[in-house]
């Protein structure tokens, strides 16, 4: 727990037997109460290494329901849970899960309440070995997104990241696809809901083991990944209606308590020099 809020991590997994047990091993426990594992139909023994490890909460798919629907399950398991904070964190040890804990104070301190582990910022993708090709492409989606959503985050496409239990109980992430979009479709709706994103810089590592998706896919998820971002810009400027957005009322409470007030600020400092004067 952190300032008494439940964190639990999820780890949404489909043949992760050979990076699994060094992923959970690095989880801090200290602070992290619960492991959930969502095993979407994998093929390898993903399940036996969970239970050998000590995963007490294993969730299996009968049917691969996909990278969407797999995160529909972790989310629904850590909720019911009673998780405060719920932390995604991909079993294929591509992110150091070392970052659970600096993610889960950023929300715990009610700073943000929904953080990314960003493989931009720091160059941490290139340095970990991302193909050219996928970077450069994150880059064009990136910049485009943050075009049509007013926006400034360094990338949309990271699998690491951390949401207070009130972002997803607020968001109808149950109607979101189940394929890799899910993830883009997640972001338009909290924005749109009015909560801000942190992102805090996030080494990342490119293996054999590690899971990625093909060039056709990855062009599917681009033109997706567009569509999302231009049905938000249709929809804030009250162009057009789309169901993604449906249900969701932009909420004062979205934004994080903590804030930078210039002339509070510049009272107290006023205070301050006064009381030293005096």
């Amino acid at each position: 727990m952190i300032n008494g809020q439940k964190v639990v991590v999820v780890l949404p997994a489909y043949n992760a037997d050979k990076t699994l047990k060094i992923t959970y091993e690095e989880i801090d426990r200290s602070i992290v109460d619960d492991i959930i594992l969502v095993d979407d139909a994998s093929k390898d023994n993903t399940v036996g290494v969970a239970k050998d490890i000590g995963i007490h909460y294993i969730v299996c798919h009968e049917k691969n329901k996909g990278y969407g629907g797999n995160q529909k399950s972790c989310y629904r398991k850590a909720l019911e849970l009673g998780a405060d904070i719920i932390i995604m964190l991909h079993p294929d040890y591509q992110y150091t899960p070392a970052l659970v804990t600096p993610m889960a104070a950023l929300i715990a301190n009610n700073v943000y309440p929904v953080v990314f582990g960003s493989r931009i910022l720091g160059m941490g993708a290139l340095k970990g070995g991302m193909p050219l090709y996928k970077y450069f492409f994150n880059r064009l989606l990136t910049v485009s997104q943050n075009l049509l959503m007013r926006q400034k985050l360094s990338e949309y496409h990271t699998g690491y990241r951390a949401y207070h239990r009130r972002v997803l109980e607020s968001i109808p992430f149950d109607n979101d696809s189940d394929d890799f979009v899910f993830d883009n479709e997640l972001v338009a709706q909290i924005f749109f809901s009015g909560y801000e994103i942190a992102e805090i810089t996030c080494p990342t590592r490119y293996f054999k083991e590690a899971s990625s998706i093909n060039f056709r896919r990855s062009s599917i998820y681009g033109l997706g990944v567009l569509r999302v971002s231009l049905q938000y810009f249709l929809q804030k400027l009250g162009i057009a209606k789309f169901r993604l957005f449906d249900g969701i009322i932009s909420n004062a409470y979205a934004q994080p308590r903590v804030r930078l007030d210039v002339n509070e600020l510049h009272e107290q400092q006023m205070k301050q020099h006064n009381s030293v004067e005096h």
